[in-house]
């Protein structure tokens, strides 16, 4: 068996982001509509950041370490590449009124664990 290290964090990111990438194709509508304006061809980006969450999960759950590294850099700059959309959400809320405000100012701080999680595992062992 190979060691990495925290297999239970690991399972559980990895999980969270097959899941996550999922549900891009399940409720697409609902990620175009939090796609700033500025942004051309949302379904594309959505279903392509959906691809990439599935890569990244994937990655992360493979048991061979080159690959899980690979696959949590990956999903380091799928958060990064992803603020616009969470910003968007703050600055326009109104559009998004079924979102309690609380939650989608949540949601920036919580990309800061979220890379480091993903960084966790970048690292050789």
């Amino acid at each position: 068996m190979i060691h990495t290290p925290n297999q239970p964090g690991r399972l559980l990111m990895g999980t969270l982001y097959v899941v996550a990438g999922v549900l891009h194709f399940v409720a697409t509508r609902r990620y175009t509509a939090i796609m700033p304006p500025y942004l051309p061809a949302h379904r594309t980006f959505v279903l392509i950041s959906g691809l990439a969450e599935i890569a990244g999960g994937l990655g992360i759950l493979c048991p061979i370490p080159p690959i899980q590294r690979v696959a949590a850099w990956g999903i380091i700059a799928l958060l990064i590449a992803v603020m616009p959309a969470n910003i968007y959400m703050v600055t326009d809320h109104q559009k998004f009124g079924a979102i309690p405000l609380w939650a989608v100012w949540a949601r920036l701080p919580l990309q800061i664990p979220l890379i480091f999680w993903a960084w966790w595992y970048t690292r050789e062992v």
